[in-house]
């Protein structure tokens, strides 16, 4: 996977090259290039900006740990220190955060994404295995259902109804509820590879949908270029970037049927320089040829493959909306 590697060397974000130097050239600690570029991720513009923001509400604080553990900033720095302690400052006894916080309907109780987001947060900037965050995780996996997947919450004690955008192939979980709850879980690092995260990943696997065009859409979200909009909706497109980001960090073989398909169609879509053009914001391009390259390296060394079929998936209930 170090073919496409060189031509990330050339962009401008300091980030976004230690990032290259150490998840795809596996450069040693004292890499004179890595030490010098590692003070000065600090200084992009991207990460000012980001350090310097006030967020109103407990998911765009959430959404700004994401966007700083991108770049590469972790809890080691006191701004993103005192970031992860406004999260957990809100964290309830039983380990969730409060739905209150989130813009929902008023006739659920409970939404595992009221947990699954704040830690997904958490977990980008390393604070996953903070006690508190382990405390919301096995809150997390309580709200799992028998097969593995996540409903979307309750309503009355019954779960909720799930519409065409957000089904699971063969389950009747929520897609984008277990989609985030297996972003929080991959970013653990004794959880990312255990048994709940593996058949999350293997649901997702199911749904055989290739939308060319909402490639890289949490790519663009990270970035600023489109905002993080909904709650129960936020995983309404199905971004397969964004699926080879979750399923490899589980072990996933690329041996897997499925994975060998969605593999296939990516090759397919690489340009002939070896970058993936982001087909909204082309200025992207390198960041989504780095997660790509990240994913289906981490595929060389995958472990597993799982059983279930390749279900061709079909909206027969509420469209998804191109913004």
């Amino acid at each position: 996977m170090t073919k496409g590697a060189w031509p990330l060397l050339c962009d401008a974000s300091p980030a976004l090259r230690c990032r290259v130097l150490t998840e795809l050239l596996d450069v040693a600690d004292d890499d004179p290039e890595l030490a010098d570029l590692l003070p000065r991720r600090a200084e992009d513009p991207q990460a000012r900006a980001l350090l310097a923001e006030e967020p109103d509400g407990l998911q765009p604080l959430a959404h700004l740990l994401g966007r700083l553990g991108r770049l590469g900033f972790d809890r080691g720095h006191p701004r993103v220190a005192e970031l992860v302690e406004r999260v957990f400052a809100r964290q309830r006894a039983d380990g969730s955060f409060p739905l209150a916080e989130f813009r929902t309907d008023d006739r659920y109780t409970m939404i595992p994404l009221q947990v699954s987001v704040p830690l997904r947060g958490l977990g980008a900037v390393g604070a996953a295995t903070d006690p508190r965050a382990e405390r919301a995780y096995e809150w997390l996996l309580a709200q799992r259902a028998e097969d593995g997947s996540w409903p979307t919450g309750l309503v009355a004690g019954q779960p909720g109804s799930v519409p065409g955008y957000r089904k699971l192939p063969g389950s009747p979980g929520c897609r984008a509820n277990t989609e985030a709850a297996l972003a929080a879980l991959v970013h653990h690092p004794g959880r990312a590879r255990s048994e709940p995260a593996r058949r999350a990943a293997d649901l997702l696997l199911r749904r055989e949908t290739r939308d060319e065009w909402a490639l890289g859409t949490e790519i663009a979200r990270l970035h600023g270029r489109e905002r993080a909009t909904g709650f129960i909706s936020l995983h309404s497109r199905f971004d397969l970037a964004f699926v080879l980001d979750l399923v490899s960090r589980t072990g996933v073989c690329a041996r897997d049927p499925r994975v060998a398909g969605l593999t296939a169609f990516l090759e397919g879509l690489r340009g002939p320089a070896g970058l993936w053009e982001h087909p909204a914001h082309p200025e992207l391009s390198r960041w989504l040829t780095l997660d790509l390259l990240a994913g289906l390296r981490r595929l060389e060394d995958g472990e597993w493959t799982g059983e279930g079929p390749r279900l061709r998936f079909r909206v027969d209930d509420v469209p998804v909306k191109h913004h």
